[in-house]
């Protein structure tokens, strides 16, 4: 039986992974931080073959201790700091957690590994990396330019991955994944924020719901599809580092719109309120992925259209809104 180890468990790409990885016959732990993490009974109810174990990525010791414990032969660094709107209020955090994190796994995994017990690596790379770009679409030689704390320090974890594949020869692979939601993502977040609030809406219990940057662009999937691709990479005979895109972008008013629309609101603007505090200091205006190198050596596909994402994270919303009531 294969085991893995992944961090970030209890966030959407964690639990999607972990129901797959069980699905492959996997032995499953899940990296916590923290004696009574709020989101530990989620994970132990919604997946109680996930063996959790205590660990933290601003603390080598811990990571070394989770190793040794688990003895996996696949890591998944899916942990990080990851909303990039509080990157900007909390740098230093983002900086320590989601780029020296990876430092710190990848050294544990340096010490702890050997030939005898080999472990492969696959790091959450991030299309934010790409930030500013310099071509569109972007690929896996599109040169970064970050355009937050949060992309910075992704740049920082990718990079020092392909250092230590390099000057180690450790089997280490950076997925560069593009947005990628569910109905699992956190309220936090642009697009699981208007589905909840749409489904509020149409209930009857929120008047509006406050945004930003309307026209910003990005190339949207569904998180099922993408844990998949993660998996497949550390199936190969050599490392390597691949995009997972769907090669389509949409602006975040499509998003808006599509959202209300599913619930059965077409004059959609008149719930929507610009709040100027939830632009950005330094916006991304534009993220598509080309994923023709995934496509073409892991024989990925992404399976969910924008369409379908958006009305399945309505109907998820509305759902639990309704359960609420009742």
């Amino acid at each position: 039986m294969p085991t893995a180890l992944i961090t970030g468990i209890t966030g959407q790409d964690g639990q999607y992974l972990a129901e797959v990885l069980h699905g492959e016959g996997y032995r499953v732990f899940g990296l916590i931080t923290g004696q009574r993490n709020p989101r530990a009974d989620l994970v132990a109810s919604g997946l109680p073959y996930v063996e959790l174990v205590e660990g933290d990525l601003a603390d080598l010791s811990s990571l070394i201790a989770a190793l040794e414990y688990t003895q996996p032969d696949e890591v998944y660094n899916l942990g990080a700091i990851s909303f990039v709107a509080l990157s900007f209020k909390q740098a230093e955090l983002t900086a320590n957690i989601t780029g020296l994190g990876v430092l710190r796994l990848l050294e544990a995994i340096r010490l702890v590994g050997d030939t005898d017990n080999p472990v492969r690596f696959y790091q959450a790379s991030s299309s934010e990396m790409f930030g500013k770009v310099r071509e569109t679409p972007q690929n896996e030689l599109t040169p970064l330019h970050p355009r937050s704390p949060y992309g910075s320090a992704k740049v920082f974890g990718h990079n020092t991955t392909v250092n230590y594949r390099e000057s180690y020869a450790m089997y280490a692979c950076s997925g560069i994944l593009f947005n990628h939601e569910s109905p699992r993502r956190g309220l936090e977040f642009v697009t699981r924020k208007v589905t909840n609030a749409v489904a509020r809406i149409a209930l009857g219990l929120q008047d509006e719901v406050a945004l930003g940057n309307l026209d910003a662009k990005r190339d949207w999937g569904f998180a099922g599809d993408y844990v998949t691709a993660m998996h497949l990479m550390l199936q190969q005979p050599e490392p390597d580092d691949f995009v997972i895109a769907t090669g389509k972008t949409h602006a975040v008013r499509d998003f808006v719109q599509l959202a209300f629309a599913a619930a059965g609101i077409d004059d959609w603007e008149r719930y929507v309120r610009i709040d100027p505090r939830f632009f950005r200091p330094a916006e991304v205006d534009l993220l598509v992925g080309d994923a023709s190198k995934a496509r073409r050596v892991l024989g990925w596909e992404p399976k969910m259209t924008f369409e379908e994402l958006v009305t399945t994270m309505v109907a998820h919303d509305l759902e639990a809104e309704q359960r609420k009531l009742s």
